[in-house]
């Protein structure tokens, strides 16, 4: 079971996700760092765990404000040893490859920034791929077909629950479950959103998730060194 920290990145501050209202995201206050910086809390992680995957959601680049593209080069080169998955909002081919050229790390595809389906069918197989499946309560965000379609989805998938972000309700279960299903164990899927603590993670284990993407309970500590050194 990975476990793998979740950044939020706005206007240049890392903020706190609240059930995906997104305007209600404010720079975030942690023990894990001094100041809202992403360098700062990359490194306040590091501190608590050796975590070797980090997940970046660039909320500027999403909602079409800017970017962060300098910062997130600047931790790639700040901290090596660590992989992040970034979703930038990219929804077009060329967006693609000009984001491979430019950074290392992965790029995460999010289904509500999609307008063709096919992208993800001609990409799906590089390896610096994920799909995160975007899901506001019921309703699936982005290509009615990516929800539907397994062989579309690249080797990992990203099961995004919005409304479970920062709520501490708990990972959705059922949605895993029927990704799992119709995955036929083709895919390694990670859950986003919900995970309060350790039994989170043995359940998410149990139920054949490849792992999980936290922040609120690493912040609060509910998910401690101690519990993290004895994942699943």
């Amino acid at each position: 079971m990975d476990v793998i920290p979740a950044i939020d990145l706005r206007c240049g501050a890392v903020v706190r996700a609240q059930k995906g209202e997104r305007h209600l995201y404010a720079p975030i206050t942690t023990p894990l760092a001094p100041t809202s910086r992403p360098a700062d809390i990359v490194a306040g992680f590091l501190a608590l765990y050796e975590f070797r995957t980090m997940y970046i959601a660039d909320l500027d680049a999403i909602e079409g404000k800017g970017n962060h593209s300098a910062a997130i080069s600047a931790l790639e080169a700040a901290f090596p040893g660590v992989d992040f998955w970034v979703d930038c909002g990219t929804g077009t081919g060329a967006e693609a490859t000009a984001w491979f050229a430019a950074h290392r790390g992965d790029l995460v595809f999010g289904s509500e920034s999609l307008r063709d389906a096919g992208l993800i069918a001609g990409l799906a197989q590089l390896p610096r791929s994920l799909l995160s499946l975007d899901f506001r309560g019921e309703e699936f965000q982005g290509p009615a077909r990516l929800a539907k379609d397994g062989s579309l989805w690249p080797t990992r998938l990203i099961a995004m629950t919005l409304a479970r972000v920062g709520s501490h309700a708990g990972p959705d279960f059922d949605r895993l479950l029927d990704l799992r299903a119709k995955s036929a164990d083709r895919h390694a899927i990670y859950a986003a959103g919900g995970v309060r603590g350790p039994e989170d993670l043995r359940r998410l284990e149990k139920a054949g998730i490849a792992g999980a993407l936290v922040a609120s309970a690493l912040h609060d500590g509910r998910l401690g060194a101690q519990h993290l050194r004895n994942a699943p």
